[in-house]
């Protein structure tokens, strides 16, 4: 029998507008807003530590990779009809 993970208690001040706002949206996903914190705030942790992840490469690929970045996009269907499209902002 495994003992559940131990979880520690994270206090934080907050204004009763900004509490309501999060009382809203966690009752609006269908989440405890111990919940709702937790996920977002992951999150953004997340997306910063991966905003500052470092790729080491060879000169090599790093050359193979500006080239494939510099040169035109080859032709497709996708393309061809997403470039021949009517921008919304355009349409009547």
């Amino acid at each position: 029998m495994t003992a559940a993970p131990r979880r520690e208690t994270l206090n934080i001040r907050i204004k009763p507008a900004e509490r309501g706002l999060i009382d809203r949206a966690a009752e609006l996903t269908g989440k405890s807003r111990t919940d709702f914190i937790l996920e977002a705030t992951r999150r953004a942790a997340e997306d910063a530590l991966l905003d500052r992840t470092l790729f080491a490469v060879s000169p090599a690929a790093h050359a193979e990779f500006l080239a494939r970045l510099d040169a035109p996009p080859k032709p497709n269907a996708r393309l061809k009809r997403s470039l021949s499209a009517v921008p919304p902002w355009k349409q009547k």
